[in-house]
């Protein structure tokens, strides 16, 4: 429809709306005009993986050697590696509800069955105990988290890792842990739950990047910590697969976790003021709501109570009607919550600036009004 020169409002893209900070963008500069263009070990530069050690001691309270870490194109190729490393055909991997488009995917693609459980948003969009006992089977290898969350942006508090971290040490469990919002938290405080004792650490394989906090969603690096032995499966898996992520980006990569960190704060508080606006402005239309979230830069929009509505002569029964009318009518581009195997919402991303949000809030509440 922007190709066609309409006038849309998208308020559905999953990558920040800043330039990658000037420093990392003068090392990778540097990389090329010196010469550094060349291969690298598949898993990964050994000066980039001492920097990321580095980064979770100091940032995480976790000591892990260079041979924990294998440095991907991406945290999704992370996370697709940790998966193919732990996962035979018929294993099962416990997702909450909502979750991250490609997590069921990636799990198929491991031959494993995903097993949901929903995270309820009277419950904050988190784990309970009860329902991940109930997901349990003999069959249940790994359980995936993602805190910040991606689509909630729910922060699961150190309590709340401990009671997964406790599930998971009892039932010997994996733990895959995405926590590539890390350093995007309004509320609270990130806690790797591979922090929480030495037991659990051995079974958490840590996800992580630089795409979102640093800006640098197309330069495509990411990194893993876990076990040597889980680590070594994985090196071996990308090694014949992609070998080694782009060079140019590791080098600006170590610029990024070593360099002055004002440009992710800058960032931060940028996104934190579009969120107090956005959850302030939604809670203001009738017949919507949303929580506050804690951290990433998205918002989970409660539309039921238009299911069954009408706009014009379409029929709103789901969370897809809803956002087709929405961008048909309104020109507004929101995300379906059914894509996150959560019908009845809407997820907004606040990855846009103010006047874009501004704009954007005030079509949707036109189409509301309309449906009310």
């Amino acid at each position: 429809m922007k190709e066609q020169g309409e006038d849309v409002i998208s308020l559905s893209v999953g990558e920040p709306d800043f330039n990658t900070p000037e420093n990392i963008r003068k090392a990778a500069f540097e990389a090329m005009e010196s010469g550094k263009i060349g291969y690298t070990p598949a898993s990964g530069l050994v000066q980039l993986k001492k920097t990321i050690c580095e980064k979770l001691a100091k940032d995480n309270h976790l000591e892990y050697d260079v041979k924990n870490i294998v440095v991907s194109n991406g945290a999704k190729h992370s996370l697709f590696n940790s998966l193919q490393a732990i996962c035979n055909p018929g294993d099962e991997v416990i997702v909450g509800v909502p979750y991250w488009v490609s997590y069921p995917n990636l799990i198929e693609m491991s031959d494993a069955i995903p097993v949901y459980v929903e995270m309820k948003e009277c419950d904050g969009f988190k784990f309970t105990k009860t329902a991940l006992e109930n997901a349990l089977t003999e069959k249940t290898k790994a359980i995936i988290i993602n805190s910040p969350n991606n689509p909630t942006g729910t922060v699961f508090t150190k309590e709340d890792l401990q009671v997964i971290a406790d599930f998971a040490v009892k039932n010997d469990l994996y733990v895959i842990s995405d926590e590539i919002y890390e350093k995007l938290i309004y509320e609270g405080e990130h806690t790797s739950i591979a922090s929480l004792g030495d037991k659990i650490k051995e079974l958490t394989i840590v996800v992580n990047g630089m795409s979102k906090c640093y800006a640098m969603t197309g330069w495509r690096i990411g990194y893993s910590a876990s076990s040597e032995k889980i680590a070594s499966i994985m090196s071996n898996i990308q090694s014949h697969a992609t070998s080694n992520p782009n060079t140019i980006a590791q080098y600006a990569s170590i610029e990024g976790l070593k360099g002055p960190q004002d440009s992710v704060e800058t960032m931060r508080k940028c996104f934190e003021e579009r969120k107090n606006y956005i959850v302030k402005a939604i809670n203001s239309i009738d017949g919507l709501s949303c929580r506050n979230p804690e951290g990433a830069f998205y918002v989970m929009v409660n539309i039921q109570n238009f299911t069954g509505k009408h706009y014009k002569e379409k029929q709103i029964n789901n969370s897809f009607d809803f956002s087709e009318a929405l961008l048909e009518n309104e020109k507004v581009a929101v995300i379906p919550g059914i894509g996150f195997g959560q019908d009845g919402y809407i997820r907004l991303s606040y990855a846009a600036s103010i006047e874009m949000i501004q704009k954007g809030i005030e079509r949707i509440k036109k189409f509301v009004d309309y449906l009310n």
